[in-house]
């Protein structure tokens, strides 16, 4: 049996000022690359963008005003180190940054999508950014940092880094951005990029995205289907516009699957699963391929430490519970899920209707003890007469799933975490669990897209052999970075 391909993410060791938060107004950009260190830590290399072995946080600014074109947006990179994250350690990337391919456009949102790993097999971790309807933007990793930029011109979307034909190399699969709307998506271009992928944007190969056997309206008998103008979607195009993804190894077989949040039409969202092959990918069942109404958060990883990752699906419009799908030699199965919501025992809080349970999730082994743990975004909590300050909790793993036993649950009035709890902050809309100081300990970085009037703003939590702790937790929005902070929605997604 394969074993599922690990993902270290998260971590701070050393205390860091709680950073004042909250500083409003549109500062200049900041271009400050990382500094070259000894590789002494022990993030995951697709986390790392300067070969240090710290895992490197990006957060996505979308709705950010640059050269004065609204919602142009950002992505600013914190570099890890041995001490954690600092707020002088970082990079902020636009299109208005020299070596970037494009311009600032207004409506763009460069930075609502963007994927980690390392496409031209250098040892350092490379960013695609996706740009909407401009492309996507590779910044390229180096022992200093990311530096200048390669256009990927009709793919902006969610676009999706992993080893899917299971060869050892990086492979990026791609996608355009469509308009979310309508009762019918059809086909839209996509690609499926057999890494190395050079600088220069070429790839080894191009595979076929799907399997033809897959293709909407294709018929066994019918081998014309792919050229007589019968199929909406083929090997190179994809039905539904793609939101975003995660990427894991849910049967082990070597090769990265992913699980995608798709609008399927008539006002109906759902996740959509491609296991990784040889030649391209093959559909599968997932939880939320039933379709939902809400926005959903999806994390990957080995959640029963039995070697394969698993799939967990937040809570949506259909189905407030939790659901962890067990990955396995056959992949994932209906008859292979645990839900839960707060009733589990040991959860702190009280179920409510709009909580939001999972409306975030990040899938990592924080403590270390071979079970990955679940930290899901409660965007919707009330916090005492609050009404939807927001949460974030963090479930542990084990040999038969979810536990409650040992549960966390954070918010802004927790001791130790900057800044008050206020209503409509949604505190915990996005997650990430990375590796920062590089002890083994995933640290958590959740995001609150409403905090100052939708100026948005990132909290940092340490991990530790028992969990998460607030102390010397870090917290940093774009005005504290000097970037543009309007408005911007920073944390809209952070990875």
């Amino acid at each position: 049996m394969s074993r599922a391909r690990r993902r270290t993410r998260a971590r701070l060791t050393a205390p860091l000022a709680a950073a004042a938060l909250l500083a409003g107004g549109a500062g200049a950009l900041v271009f400050t690359g990382a500094t070259a260190q000894a590789a002494t830590g022990s993030a995951d290399a697709g986390d790392d963008f300067n070969g240090d072995g710290y895992a490197d946080l990006v957060v996505g600014a979308p709705d950010a005003t640059v050269s004065s074109k609204a919602r142009a947006g950002y992505v600013a990179v914190m570099y890890g180190s041995s001490n954690g994250l600092s707020t002088a350690k970082k990079k902020i990337v636009s299109r208005s940054t020299t070596g970037v391919p494009g311009a600032a456009t207004a409506n763009q949102r460069f930075g609502a999508t963007f994927t980690k790993g390392d496409l031209d097999r250098d040892g350092f971790s490379d960013l695609v950014v996706g740009g909407g309807t401009a492309g996507s933007v590779v910044l390229w990793g180096s022992a200093s940092g990311l530096t200048g930029g390669t256009a990927l011109a009709g793919y902006g979307a969610s676009p999706q880094a992993g080893d899917f034909d299971g060869d050892g190399k990086t492979d990026l699969a791609l996608f355009s951005a469509q308009n979310v709307g309508g009762d019918d998506p059809s086909g839209a271009p996509a690609a499926l990029w057999k890494g190395p992928v050079s600088r220069a944007g070429k790839p080894a190969a191009v595979l076929n995205l799907l399997d033809k056997s897959l293709w909407w309206g294709y018929e066994a008998e019918d081998e014309t289907c792919a050229t007589n103008g019968g199929c909406q979607d083929g090997p190179s195009s994809i039905t539904g516009p793609v939101v975003s993804g995660e990427v894991g190894d849910v049967n082990g077989d070597g090769r990265d699957d992913i699980v995608q949040w798709i609008y399927s039409g008539d006002g109906v969202w759902g996740n959509r699963l491609l296991y990784g092959g040889a030649d391209g990918f093959t559909r599968g069942w997932v939880p939320g391929d039933d379709t939902s109404r809400n926005s959903t958060g999806t994390g990957i990883g080995d959640v029963n430490g039995d070697g394969f990752d698993d799939v967990v699906v937040g809570g949506d419009g259909w189905n407030s519970k939790v659901r962890v799908a067990f990955g396995s030699a056959s992949g994932l199965s209906e008859s292979k899920v645990q839900a839960f919501d707060q009733d589990l025992p040991g959860f702190p809080g009280v179920e409510e209707e709009g909580d939001g349970l999972g409306t975030a999730v990040s899938v990592g082994d924080v403590t270390g003890d071979g079970f990955a743990d679940i930290a899901l975004g409660l965007p919707g909590e009330d916090i005492g007469s609050l009404t939807d300050a927001g949460s974030i909790a963090l479930l542990h793993g084990s040999a038969s799933g979810v536990t409650g036993t040992g549960a966390q649950t954070f918010h802004q009035d927790t001791a130790g975490i900057s800044g008050v709890a206020e209503n409509g902050d949604r505190f915990g809309v996005s997650t990430a669990l990375l590796d920062v100081d590089g002890n083994g300990h995933p640290d958590l970085a959740a995001g609150s897209t409403a905090e100052n009037s939708d100026n948005g703003a990132v909290w940092v939590l340490r991990g530790t052999a028992t969990g998460l702790t607030a102390k010397s937790s870090l917290a940093f929005g774009g005005g504290t970075l000097g970037a543009p902070a309007t408005d911007a929605r920073f944390g809209t997604d952070v990875r």
